[in-house]
């Protein structure tokens, strides 16, 4: 047991150096990048009609085409900007699993991408964080031909997708995630304004002792499949970087957790808020009762309520951005 700490130490620190270039000061990036609000204006109770396209934003090396799916309101504008990641275990779904969601921000007046990304038996952690990595750098620099500011971009993501926007949020610097370069503009930088998520795997450990637990064997081969080699279930999980007390970018989150999750479990969701608030972060957390991990799939009152929250906090982090700035 002892040799085995020491190894898992050891990695840690290696896998650590390999993004400390890119870490170091990022609290004060994060900082600066929620400053940065230009005061476009957001009312989240407006209605927009939409024009929906798609087109490729990169290839993986294996030379599949991931599309970014663009949701564009229909005004003037400057609208802000909201990226998109897609859960699905890691291993499934694709830039289509959140429409219902996107689609009610982007009506709202929020130009709204989501992207594919890579899936893990295609290339493992931390092939996705790279894709969405370099999508928000992409994005930005291509907002405002749709109408966007890309001073104002900040990300949603879901179950899996939600635990690579808390990484993306809390490393946006990481050489590693970095490590796509955007052709053209080479010195935009990957920073966000804010993360929400939905059912996010803010806890890769936790998650993956209930999925054993619970004998729930796709998710414990979709684990393993994403998580090679395997100790960095351990590097890439948000709440053990707080717990190392490793330097992150503590930007605004909104997490919205079921009651009835039984995937990742609200008492493990509430333990990383309170980790993340510990660290310094602000945190909007709210549980929906009877509600499962997916929730947000079928239509009703819970998922109204969490589309309106959403939107709600868009708009009081681009408030809180015109008043920093």
């Amino acid at each position: 047991m002892d040799r085995q700490a020491t190894g898992r130490r050891k990695f840690l620190q290696s896998m650590g150096a390999l993004g400390a270039a890119g870490i170091a000061g990022c609290a004060q990036t994060g900082a600066d990048s929620r400053r940065s609000g230009s005061g476009t204006a957001y009312n989240p109770a407006a209605r927009f009609e939409l024009k929906v396209s798609e087109l490729e934003y990169r290839r993986t090396p294996k030379g599949r085409a991931l599309m970014a799916r663009i949701y564009q309101p229909q005004g003037a504008g400057p609208f802000p900007v909201v990226l998109d990641l897609h859960g699905g275990a890691w291993n499934n779904k694709d830039r289509m699993a959140e429409q219902p969601m996107n689609r009610a921000i982007a009506a709202s007046g929020a130009v709204v991408v989501a992207i594919d990304l890579t899936l893990a038996p295609e290339a493992p952690y931390p092939a996705n964080v790279q894709d969405a990595n370099f999508a928000v750098r992409w994005l930005k620099s291509k907002a405002r031909q749709w109408g966007g500011d890309p001073t104002t971009l900040g990300v949603y993501g879901s179950s899996s997708g939600g635990h690579v926007a808390e990484l993306l949020g809390m490393r946006p610097n990481d050489a590693r995630y970095n490590a796509i370069a955007l052709e053209g503009a080479p010195n935009v930088n990957a920073t966000v304004a804010y993360v929400a998520t939905r059912s996010p795997i803010s806890d890769t450990f936790a998650r993956y002792q209930n999925a054993e637990q619970r004998k729930r064997d796709s998710l414990i081969k979709s684990s393993r499949t994403y998580f090679n080699p395997w100790e960095t279930i351990h590097e890439a999980n948000p709440q053990e970087i707080l717990e190392r007390r490793e330097k992150a970018a503590l930007v605004p989150l909104l997490v919205m957790q079921g009651a009835l999750d039984d995937n990742l479990l609200p008492a493990v969701q509430e333990r990383f808020v309170n980790t993340y608030r510990a660290a310094g972060g602000k945190v909007s957390y709210s549980v929906f009762e009877n509600s499962i991990h997916d929730w947000v799939q079928d239509p009703g009152p819970q998922t109204t309520r969490a589309q309106e929250m959403v939107k709600a906090f868009i708009a009081e982090q681009l408030a809180a951005g015109a008043r920093a700035g």
